[in-house]
């Protein structure tokens, strides 16, 4: 489980990339980086398939993305998160956030003696700046001891 200064860390930097946003507003990757972008979290999107979302210039890659990149989070297909950790680590970037299934073996493995601050398990959405539902679900983990500390 990931440390609060884990996620504390990864949220005190950006801007911050998000790769496996989608053009369906019915997908989450969608629904989280709208609600991220409208709660202020400077970030970027990354979609080898748009070249805009939500009116926010869209990157291809990582590789792409600007230099000012501090982190990422990913929300992917669990088959291709290990190929944005290896993105990530030849970028430079040393704070990485898997969203919750998102995560594989294979991702898991590249990021072992890495030295890079990873977050797994965790919804971003709980963590910055949640609200309704995200902001119920942190009291509850919170209240049996299972929220990062």
């Amino acid at each position: 489980m990931a440390s609060l200064k884990q996620i504390e860390d990864f949220l005190s930097e950006t801007p911050i990339a998000m790769a496996g946003v989608s053009r369906d507003p019915k997908k989450f990757g969608h629904t989280a980086f709208k609600e991220l972008k409208e709660k202020g979290l400077d970030l970027i999107p990354v979609n080898p398939l748009a070249d805009e979302i939500l009116g926010v210039k869209t990157y291809k890659d990582l590789a792409s993305v600007p230099s000012s990149v501090k982190g990422v989070i990913i929300m992917t297909k669990k088959d291709q998160t290990a190929g944005v950790v290896r993105e990530a680590k030849a970028k430079g970037i040393k704070n990485l956030w898997i969203q919750q299934m998102a995560d594989s073996k294979e991702a898991m493995n590249e990021l072992e003696g890495s030295g890079i601050n990873y977050i797994t398990g965790e919804c971003i959405l709980m963590h910055y700046k949640p609200h309704s539902v995200h902001k119920f679900h942190k009291a509850i983990r919170k209240f049996f001891g299972v929220f990062p500390k």
